[in-house]
Order: C-alpha cells, then structure tokens, then sequence
C-alpha cells in the first residue's frame, strides 16, 4: 500500500511525457507535402529531403510487392529503416491499377496461367504470404496489401514513390516485351507495344493518383519505366514523348496536387538530351515546376554510358551529357533528379563479392553521385521474387536482402555507397 502513490506519481509523469514525444516525434518527420525548387526536393518548411530509396517490386504477375511469403510485412519495413533508407520507388503495374479489387488468393491463381506455372506453386506461394501475414488471407485484395505496405512503411517514416512498370504485369523489360512504348505513338509495332495500351496507362495513373491521396506516405508518382523505343518508333522527333508525357503528367496532377511527378528520358531512362540540344522543354505547366522531378537509370551494361577505356571521367562525362545535365541551376529544365535504378549483383565476384566491371561501375557512379548530392533508389530489396520467367521462388542475386529476407546478402554493400548516404549541398541539410 505504501508504494501506491508513487507509483500514482510515475504514471501521471508517464502520461505527461508521451504526448511530448509524440510532438517531438512528428518535429522530426518533413513536413509534407513536398515541392521541387530548383534541382532540390524540400518539404512544406523549405528544408530538404533527400531521397535515400530502394526499389521494392510489386509488378509481377501477383501483383502485390514481393517477398511477403518469406517475411511480415513489419519486418521487411523496419529491416527497411533501419538499413536507413527513406524511401522506397515501390512498382506496379496497369493490370493491378485497373483491377484494385482481386482478392489475393485469386491473384496468385490467375499468376500460375500468366506465368506459366502449376496452380499448386501458385498456392502454396498464398499460403506462406498469409502464414506471415495472416491479415492477408480471406478477402483482403491486392489493394489492400499495397495500401498496407505503403501505410507500414509512413508509419516508419519511410516515404513511397510509387512507379508505373509495367502495363501487362510481368518482368520487364527488353524490346519485344510489349511494354516499351505507347500503342497510339508513331511507328507502332507489336513486339514492343502490344500491351502498353496508351488510354489505359492514362486510366491506370488516374485510378493511382486518386487512391494514393488517402495515403499520405506517398510522396511521388513516377509516370513510366524505361521507356524505350524500337524499330521505326520515336523517329519523330521525340514528339510521343512530349505529348504523353504531358498527358499523363496533367493527369497525376489532376487527381492528386501534393504528389511530384517524375519524369524520365527514352532509351530506358537514359536520355533527355531532347531537352537541352533540341532547346525544347516539356510542357509541365499542368502539374509546375514545384511538382516536377526527373529520373535517370544507370547500370554497368547501360548502352549509352560505356565504360571501354576503363575510364571513370569519360563515364561521369556521359553521365552528364545524357541525363545529369538537369541538375544544373538556371536552365529551363532544371530540377531535381533521381537516380531511381542502379544496382549490381551481389555476389560471386572477387571484389568484395562483386565482379571487377560492376565494382568499376559502382565506384565510379557514387563519385559522380556524391559530387551532386543527387537522390537515389537502388535496385532491388528483394531477395526472391514469387515468379520470374517461369521459376517458382526465384533468387534474385541483385536483391540487397538475402533469400531468406531475413538480412543482407552482401554486408559489405552499404558502405559501397560511401558519400550517397549523406547530405552535402542544397539550401539546408535534413534528413
């Protein structure tokens, strides 16, 4: 009894102090939303953000994000947090945007005929996502696991970019895969736009930008991956990107003013050049300049960024003379830019577990980042996928995460990144 008050006293001091930490807390965390000034990504009180992200997949054919039947989605994020990345470029496809309502357990059905797979690995894939999530079991719909993921992952602090990958969901990506370019631009050919249906990618992006208002951590919207053009298409001048771009640019805008538009070049992500020999800056008055970031890819077999000199000044130089040039203040295309896909396999080479001409790539791809201070998503988190290419639970050896999801595959990746990690330039330094 004698102890009653003070303990009376200590729960009274405990009550005082959580809503403080609560305060403190959200202090702490941008303000969103976020805005572009200049080549900077800064939050509502003009400090900037950097993005530190990782690409997290979830355009296969069961279109949810991967890895769920190997960990709880909780785990995978704070693994997420504390590896310390803020963000995650989180992908999709335009099947899974026009068909929010498929329940799980009928999506990795219809993935086994997609994919090429028995119905029984199929299923046995749904049973071990629910024996680690159970939430996902009965009814739940591909839907609610994104907007589960993407809530976890703000309820860490981690921001999501969510980016359209694909239209048929599926691997991606090469010249004959039918995503490549827009079906109603010039040229068309089936090889490489069979299924990137151009009114259906515009609908896909509306149905996204309007979900994704309910779910604050999603911060940006990148309109396609890789675009690339093959045969006889983009021989006019560059004239099908600049008019469907500002389309579906005009159309994330529309539907969902605090999220930033990111744009990338043709070429898979590698070229706009257009921009700056061609004097011709696309037309971004739908969405403005404080809503307008660009996205560049970059991988040690990328065609336009050779190495066969072994000469890091000369790929910096392509670096720059491709996509890295928008990051130069006071031009009409200035802004930020992320780095949204780099990546190398992780292990079985003998630097370090990577082969000599990805660990000259790496070396040289985080000097020019880190001279920039530039934002970065690096390719992949995952450690398997559900299905690729016809293979049940396959390994991905470009995955940071081991097969397992249980932690790295390479321990010594992170400190590859060197100076990426932090903050250098811009008009504040924060997070």
């Amino acid at each position: 009894m004698a102890q009653q008050p003070i303990f009376r006293i200590l729960l009274l001091a405990l009550l005082t102090i959580l809503p403080n930490l609560s305060t403190a807390q959200q202090q702490l965390s941008p303000a969103l939303p976020l805005h572009a000034s200049s080549r900077w990504i800064l939050d509502a009180n003009n400090q900037r953000v950097k993005f530190r992200c990782v690409n997290w997949a979830g355009h296969q054919e069961a279109n949810i994000p991967e890895g769920l039947d190997k960990q709880p989605v909780s785990y995978i994020v704070d693994w997420i947090r504390r590896q310390g990345f803020n963000c995650v470029r989180l992908t999709y496809s335009t099947d899974h945007a026009l068909n929010p309502s498929v329940k799980v357990s009928d999506s990795f059905v219809q993935a086994a005929s997609a994919a090429g797979v028995s119905v029984s690995d199929t299923t046995r894939l749904y049973t071990n996502v629910v024996s680690k999530n159970p939430e996902f079991g009965g009814n739940t719909t591909t839907r609610d696991v994104f907007a589960s993921v993407v809530d976890t992952l703000w309820s860490a602090g981690i921001f999501t970019i969510l980016d359209n990958h694909v239209s048929k969901a599926s691997w991606c990506c090469n010249l004959t895969d039918g995503n490549g370019w827009w079906d109603e631009g010039f040229g068309y050919n089936t090889w490489n736009s069979r299924f990137f249906k151009t009114q259906d990618w515009l609908k896909g992006l509306k149905e996204m930008a309007i979900w994704s208002k309910s779910h604050p951590g999603v911060v940006g919207m990148s309109l396609r991956n890789e675009i690339r053009a093959f045969l006889l298409q983009d021989l006019n001048g560059r004239a099908d990107w600049y008019k469907f771009i500002k389309q579906g640019g005009d159309i994330v805008h529309a539907n969902n003013k605090d999220v930033l538009v990111v744009v990338g070049g043709v070429q898979s992500s590698t070229d706009l050049v257009h921009l700056r020999d061609g004097n011709r800056m696309l037309d971004i008055s739908g969405w403005g300049r404080e809503k307008h970031v660009w996205e560049m890819h970059a991988y040690s077999f990328t065609v336009n960024f050779p190495d066969p000199f072994q000469n890091c000044d000369l790929v910096k130089a392509q670096y720059g003379l491709y996509s890295g040039f928008v990051l130069e203040q006071g031009k009409p295309y200035t802004g930020p830019m992320i780095l949204s896909e780099f990546g190398v396999g992780m292990t079985g080479g003998s630097e370090k577990g990577l082969v000599p001409q990805d660990s000259r790539y790496l070396n040289c791809l985080v000097d020019y980042m880190s001279g920039n201070d530039a934002d970065w998503a690096v390719w992949a988190l995952q450690g398997t996928y559900y299905i690729r290419d016809g293979r049940v639970d396959a390994d991905e050896n470009w995955g940071l995460m081991d097969h397992d999801w249980k932690d790295w595959r390479n321990k010594e990746f992170p400190g590859m990144l060197k100076g990426m990690w932090k903050v250098t330039q811009g008009p504040s330094k924060r997070r």
